[in-house]
């Protein structure tokens, strides 16, 4: 059954499970607010529902009720039919899968020169935002929107525009690498390969053992979603409940994503490692590393890739990332202190209180993987993320039109509200 079909089988009865829980149960309190939580950025307020992925405190990333880390050896396409089926595809519905979107490839001439307009100094991430945007010209969606179709079916042509974009970004995302940083001209695609190898290839980053394309699905695996509620979910989903398609969503998540306490994090921690290795001098040893990251606390700094704004344990991505470390690059000396931050830094800060969760998120270990490979341009690293990414913000769109989800609309509330409220 391919994957339309079969998502299209299993809408009627979530819709009407949906209904029955709010006839049965609409005036049901499940959450209080603190003062805390309204001046702290709606932190830990239940509010949304995401059905692709949940995080717990002490579970980590857990996708359709499955954990992160007994996914480690799927390829992103089963992720994405498993975000939005809650199954895994059988071998048949993997390759029809693949066969869709390697036939939806084609990235309209138009954008190509749009990226190529843009001036030489230009980020990134604007560079892939702006080519995201400027694709809405190709929206199903809004198509079929203006000529009238019935919200009930406005799924359809979000599910179009959905794996159109997928099916393009990582051609994309790869241009933008090879353009931005002087890498020659840009590589067709391989339709022998995967998506994630195909994205590898298209890098044109040297890979005689073929290993740096399995670390490239592994990558989009571990960040294709994180629930709803991180900024550049939250953004897109607000942004698509207005009814705006894919590409203004996904563009404005992105955007979101591009910030420092989001997606940009990974690179910060990966600066963070080579410059500790330039200020000491020499592969460091872990009396070095603890005196280190010491003074950098005694100085009021953060040690960067470490704390998590959910999590309360070890993030399972990080876990594998190293466990994939340990068994590919072994003796790579940057992945090295990944190691032995590991082994110091949460000690340091557990002794001194610094932190609620003193754990390493999966930032601290996906960049030293990376410059491993020679894909050592920082700047570069959240437009990975984002190919990832956008598995998960396009099936929480999708499955958003299929529920007839509504407008995202909070109260806001003033600061004299807030002085009466607690006399």
């Amino acid at each position: 059954m391919l994957l339309k079909e079969k998502l299209a089988s299993q809408i009627p009865g979530l819709r009407e499970e949906a209904k029955s829980i709010v006839k049965n149960y609409n005036t049901k309190v499940i959450g209080d607010v603190t003062i805390d939580q309204l001046y702290g950025g709606m932190r830990g307020v239940k509010s949304l529902i995401c059905d692709t992925s949940e995080v717990g405190l002490d579970t980590g990333l857990i996708i359709r009720g499955i954990p992160i880390l007994e996914l480690t050896d799927k390829l992103p396409e089963e992720i994405f039919y498993l975000l939005l089926t809650g199954e895994l595809p059988s071998a048949e519905d993997l390759k029809a899968l693949e066969k869709d979107w390697d036939s939806r490839s084609n990235v309209p001439d138009y954008v190509w020169k749009v990226i190529d307009s843009l001036p030489k100094e230009t980020h990134p991430m604007v560079m892939l935002n702006t080519a995201i945007l400027v694709m809405e010209n190709e929206s199903e969606f809004r198509k079929q929107y203006d000529a009238g179709l019935g919200k009930d079916k406005l799924w359809e042509p979000m599910f179009e525009d959905c794996m159109n974009l997928i099916a393009r970004v990582p051609s994309i995302a790869a241009y933008i690498y090879r353009k931005k940083f002087n890498k020659g001209p840009r590589i067709e695609s391989d339709h022998n390969l995967d998506w994630a190898a195909d994205y590898a290839h298209m890098l044109g980053i040297e890979d005689k053992d073929g290993s740096f394309k399995k670390l490239m699905r592994l990558y989009m695996v571990l960040h294709s979603d994180h629930e709803s509620g991180n900024v550049s979910a939250f953004s897109t989903q607000t942004i698509g409940s207005a009814l705006s398609d894919i590409y203004y969503a996904v563009s404005g998540g992105l955007n979101g994503l591009a910030g420092p306490l989001h997606g940009l994090a990974n690179q910060e921690c990966l600066r963070f490692i080579v410059q500790m290795r330039k200020d000491i001098g020499h592969s460091p040893t872990d009396a070095e590393v603890k005196d280190y990251c010491q003074n950098l606390l005694n100085n009021k700094r953060v040690i960067p890739g470490y704390g998590h704004a959910v999590l309360r344990v070890t993030d399972p991505r990080f876990t594998a990332f190293l466990n994939w470390g340990k068994e590919n690059i072994p003796n790579d000396e940057t992945f090295k202190i990944v190691e032995q931050l590991f082994d110091i830094v949460p000690k340091i800060l557990i002794e001194q209180g610094k932190a609620k969760d003193p754990w390493p998120n999966v930032d601290a270990a996906s960049g030293s993987l990376l410059f491993h490979y020679g894909l050592t341009e920082y700047e570069y690293y959240t437009v990975l993320f984002s190919v990832s990414r956008i598995l998960g913000l396009t099936a929480q769109s999708i499955m958003a039109r299929a529920m007839n989800a509504p407008l995202i609309r909070p109260k806001s509330v003033t600061t004299n509200w807030v002085k009466n409220q607690i006399g």
